[in-house]
């Protein structure tokens, strides 16, 4: 099976032209290839290709300048997505859509499932809304799977901006009163090809008795001070770590203050992501 994924050259794409080699031929293409903004080019790779299925790791992940160029951050998050689930479903190809915790306000005492409501705070995360919605409305069989501040050792995310500061000595202030879970994409790609593999063997019904939404991320949860403080640490580099609030970071979105997901539904059918500490320590290892 001829498998399509998008945002190759990303955190999470990286890991998953590694972790999907075991299911078929993986033609992973980056924004050079299959730009997200440029609808007929999305229209034009896929009809081209003619994938067996697609997996959707591109998207527009900038929250702040989201709140500067909304037109640009639905376009990829939204319009590009649902084109693709369009397309996919004319062919008969599943497809597997990646979306976020702030879809939700963060307003919620516990940890959030998927049949919460949404209600997002920032241009970001009715982005990634809408291209759930849009996801969904393609009509074809499809996974649509929230993951929580996502980071690896590729490319410019919290851990590498964490290292880098550390490493220059810089003291660090960084903000506590948000809460959630740091997700390794490693974990990310491999459930999904865990996921995937079952898929393959369930045959057509499958999806219709296991596809929709479920939250991917990695057990336990703390802030993101609590994240920089375990970082540190684990690199072994001696370096303070101030505490502050939101309102002392200057931020042009709003973050939600709780963004925790239960992740229940994956835990009863496939699996359970290694607590956020635990897989650090593997990430760094």
């Amino acid at each position: 099976m001829k498998i399509l994924l998008t945002g190759a050259s990303g955190q999470v794409g990286y890991q998953l032209e590694r972790s999907l080699q075991a299911l078929g031929e993986v033609v992973a293409v980056t924004r050079a290839q299959m730009d997200l903004s440029d609808l007929g080019q999305v229209r034009d790779v896929m009809r081209t290709l003619r994938p067996g299925m697609v997996v959707n790791a591109a998207g527009y992940t900038a929250v702040d300048r989201a709140e500067r160029e909304p037109a640009l951050a639905f376009r990829i998050n939204a319009e590009a997505p649902g084109l693709l689930a369009r397309e996919a479903a004319a062919l008969g190809a599943p497809m597997v859509h990646y979306s976020t915790d702030y879809v939700f306000d963060g307003h919620k005492s516990g940890a959030y499932v998927e049949t919460d409501a949404a209600n997002p705070l920032n241009v970001y995360g009715q982005s990634k809304l809408a291209g759930e919605q849009a996801v969904a409305a393609g009509g074809g069989a499809h996974l649509i799977l929230r993951t929580s501040w996502v980071y690896g050792t590729r490319g410019d995310n919290f851990l590498t901006t964490m290292l880098r500061l550390a490493a220059e000595g810089a003291a660090l202030r960084v903000v506590s009163d948000q809460a959630g879970a740091p997700t390794w994409s490693r974990s990310v790609a491999d459930t999904t090809a865990l996921m995937l593999a079952q898929a393959q063997a369930g045959g057509p019904g499958w999806w219709q008795q296991h596809g929709g939404i479920y939250h991917v991320a990695s057990a336990g949860q703390t802030s993101w001070h609590g994240f920089a403080e375990a970082i540190v640490a684990e690199a072994g580099i001696d370096c303070t770590v101030a505490p502050i609030t939101s309102d002392q970071w200057p931020a042009t979105a709003t973050r939600p203050r709780n963004s925790v997901m239960h992740c229940g539904r994956l835990t009863q059918r496939f699996c359970r992501l290694p607590d956020w500490r635990e897989a650090l320590r593997l990430c760094l290892g």
